[in-house]
């Protein structure tokens, strides 16, 4: 077409799931729902069809277990730890042997039979009304077309190895697509499945890749070789963009740089509101990994270590020295500034290997984190031990998560007094300074803070389960995501009761769940009086710039007028209002 009639934009919503902006060609995937030949074998060949299995069972586990390690040393171990349930499902003997099964009854191909019995397995998971076990209907499906292509004997995808630079356009991009992709070439993705939460919007957020997820029908719409824009911030895809919206957006990705420039100077400033108030700004961190991050961002140490990490991805519990080296490596690297250790909050959706785990109707109202501990002394006190070995180094504090009351808490301080008894008696050196937390994470814990404040030395608020069981919102249903209000009124209440209970009797608080990483959120958390924010190490600079434009009377007639306000949206228009006036830059 001549350029007297260029072709008209089109503009497609989604939701920006990794932000950045990327411009180029499409490179367009149909869907890969592959035609799988169905043909009658004889009992004879049982055994060879059965050999084939076991070896495309082999050499898709061979597949996954590379595609770990490429992920591990590029992004780090926690995000390679999405295969694992890609492994389970290649290991899972219920599926093999009904795979087996049905070989034998209707003397079928092996691709053929084992595609019908994953794609069933597959198909129940995804109807039932819970977003975790979704995901794994997706993780099935995934690993399924891997193994039938083994069977077929078929090269990898054929768009995972493309040379030339691309905006990669498709039905739905498996987190194994994900991670083999080329991403020298991949410039962003857009797709017409997928939520904020799923694995693969996870992969493109660790990747640095702009993308958009959830826009219906969008692979049917477009074809290779047109030209497109993804807006992973806005969650926009524009197909021929004009030389105006090219103008605006190479304006916006100018402003995000000059933004990147001053944030990276901004390393060893105080974390200081403009009246002189110091807000402690730590990192959350999930490995011992992670930590280098925290000091290149200039965070204040670590507010949350998330230390049931250390138990996925194994086939046994880590021993007590095994965990005290690891704490013990940790508290060196970044002192002198605190690290805030939370023992194990497992159970819910984190269950380790070589750990008992019963079937559970609602697992997150469940046997978990300090329910989990109580229960099972031997695990819970060898961490306890761990962590008051590692104390020597005196910047180690200890925080319980999912304490529901004050009975609850006693109990836990009890064991702990137990664990420094037995080391006295034992000779091993520990801190008896050692200050101990509570996380307030569920409703009842909000409400009796003033009784909890005179058993502990600090509180830490997780807002992302705070929220959840306070309005009953699964935040990872996608139907219901839209109901998870950090600033409904009853949230926002009960952080303010947290607060005033906390510093009537003394002790600090702050805040170590997304809330604190949310920008908008920053001048309530101020206002409410929170002492210090934790959150993931890259948004460290960020907050730290809020914070530094903003001070402490302005954000408490914020939380005044707050108070006044009868809907969340409401609250949010304010907290918004705030954040623009001070720092619209980092918004955008």
């Amino acid at each position: 077409m001549s350029s007297d009639h260029p072709l008209p934009e089109t503009r497609f919503y989604g939701v920006g799931v990794s932000p950045g902006i990327a411009r180029g060609t499409v490179h367009a995937v149909r869907d890969d729902a592959e035609e799988v030949a169905q043909y009658h074998i004889t009992p004879a060949e049982i055994a060879g069809e059965i050999g084939r299995f076991e070896t495309a069972l082999i050499q898709t586990r061979a597949q996954i277990l590379e595609m770990q390690q490429k992920i591990a040393e590029a992004i780090g171990a926690k995000d390679a730890g999405i295969f694992d349930a890609h492994l389970l499902v290649v290991e899972d003997r219920t599926l093999i042997d009904e795979v087996l099964r049905k070989l034998e009854a209707d003397l079928c191909n092996v691709e053929y039979v084992f595609q019908e019995v994953a794609t069933h397995y597959a198909d129940t998971l995804s109807k039932i009304d819970d977003p975790y076990l979704r995901e794994r209907a997706l993780d099935i499906q995934d690993v399924t077309r891997r193994v039938v292509r083994n069977l077929q004997g078929k090269a990898p995808k054929a768009f995972l190895a493309l040379t030339d630079p691309h905006i990669l356009i498709a039905h739905n991009i498996t987190p194994s697509d994900t991670a083999t992709m080329n991403r020298e070439q991949v410039l962003g993705f857009a797709t017409d499945l997928g939520s904020r939460t799923s694995h693969t919007a996870i992969m493109a957020r660790s990747l640095n890749i702009p993308a958009v997820v959830g826009l219906h029908d969008v692979s049917a719409k477009l074809e290779t070789g047109q030209e497109v824009l993804v807006d992973g911030y806005n969650g926009l895809l524009i197909l021929n963009p004009t030389p105006e919206t090219l103008w605006h957006y190479g304006e916006l990705r100018h402003r995000q740089e000059q933004v990147a420039a001053q944030l990276t100077g901004l390393r060893e400033t105080k974390s200081m509101t403009r009246d002189g108030r110091h807000i402690v700004l730590s990192a959350n961190i999930e490995l011992p990994n992670d930590v280098a991050a925290v000091a290149k961002n200039g965070a204040e140490g670590i507010g949350l270590y998330r230390t049931e990490f250390l138990y996925l991805n194994r086939q046994t519990l880590p021993t007590e020295d095994e965990q005290f080296e690891s704490y013990r490596k940790v508290a060196a690297e970044v002192a002198p500034h605190p690290l805030i250790i939370r023992t194990f909050d497992l159970g819910g959706d984190k269950i380790a290997s070589g750990m008992p785990a019963d079937d559970e109707l609602n697992p997150f109202l469940g046997l978990r984190a300090i329910r989990f501990c109580l229960e099972h002394l031997d695990i819970f006190k060898a961490q306890l031990r761990a962590i008051l070995r590692a104390s020597t180094a005196g910047n180690i504090k200890i925080m319980f998560p999912m304490i529901s009351g004050v009975a609850e808490l006693r109990r836990a301080i009890a064991v702990l007094e137990e664990c420094k008894a037995e080391l006295r008696q034992e000779g091993l050196a520990f801190s008896d300074e050692t200050e101990v937390g509570a996380m307030i994470e569920i409703p009842s814990a909000a409400l009796c803070a003033n009784a909890l404040a005179k058993e502990v030395d600090f509180f830490s608020v997780g807002t992302n389960d705070l929220i959840q069981y306070a309005i009953a919102v699964d935040r990872v249903n996608e139907r219901i995501a839209h109901l998870y209000e950090p600033t409904h009124p009853a949230v926002v209440r009960l952080l303010k009761m947290v607060a005033d209970a906390a510093h009537a009797h003394d002790i600090w608080v702050g805040v170590c769940g997304e809330m604190a990483g949310d920008l908008t959120m920053v001048p309530l958390l101020l206002g409410l009086g929170m002492d210090e924010l934790s959150v993931s190490a890259s948004l460290v600079p960020r907050v730290k710039k809020a914070v530094q434009t903003l001070s402490v009377p302005e954000c408490e007639q914020l939380v005044a007028d707050a108070m006044l306000l009868d809907t969340p949206a409401e609250i949010l228009a304010r907290c918004g209002e705030v954040a623009q006036r001070h720092y619209g830059d980092l918004i955008g």
